[in-house]
């Protein structure tokens, strides 16, 4: 990933610094690539892991979302190993990721649908929004006043606020949302849950 960062962040931080030891031998079989192409490949993965997901293919699903996973992780070791990054590369890797964020928790509901899980997911998603708008309005702030991803000497674009619920934390949970997806509901919930407690450490941040 080219953008996500935050030198308060929870379990992100000591992953974000794991991933890049480890696909950085990986990436130089891919600097041939530019990495927005890197980034567009794994949207491709990303949609397709959205349409097995709605076909109830969900074996098929998984596998499609761990590469998704694992080339959203490479455009951005990519981009810095051969000291291609932009902004442009930052903002479209967090439009395809969160396209790909809010279109599998509906493509499972569509594969079993009912009202129930409908009216969760709807929650789900609002909640992801106002969450989503929030972080990335304080991280602005944030780097607005030159507190951000270069002061931090972080290796994203811009840095990102701490929250319950960050970009491992939702791998973890889309995995389960697909693997166990007979029971998608309790999941829905807890991820919901957090992402509002997400946005009130947000909201105290600001103040």
């Amino acid at each position: 990933t080219q953008s996500h960062g935050g030198s308060k962040n929870m379990l992100d931080l000591y992953l974000r610094r794991l991933k890049e030891d480890v696909l950085a031998p990986a990436a130089g079989f891919f600097t041939f690539l530019h990495p927005n192409t890197i980034t567009t490949i794994g949207f491709m993965l990303g949609l397709a892991c959205a349409c097995y997901a709605a076909q109830a293919k969900y074996s098929t699903a998984m596998i499609l979302w761990a590469v998704n996973r694992i080339v959203d992780g490479l455009d951005g070791v990519v981009a810095r190993k051969t000291n291609r990054q932009s902004d442009f590369g930052g903002y479209w890797d967090i439009v395809t990721d969160f396209t790909v964020y809010a279109l599998v928790p509906i493509a499972l509901v569509y594969s079993d649908p009912s009202d129930t899980r409908w009216l969760l997911v709807s929650l789900l998603e609002g909640v992801y929004f106002v969450n989503s708008a929030s972080l990335f309005h304080l991280s602005s702030l944030l780097e607005k006043r030159a507190l951000g991803a270069k002061k931090n000497q972080e290796l994203t674009g811009v840095t990102m606020p701490a929250g319950l619920i960050e970009g491992s934390e939702t791998v973890i949970f889309y995995s389960l949302f697909i693997v166990c997806h007979e029971y998608p509901v309790h999941y829905f919930r807890i991820v919901g849950a957090d992402h509002r407690y997400t946005t009130s450490l947000v909201g105290k941040q600001t103040s």
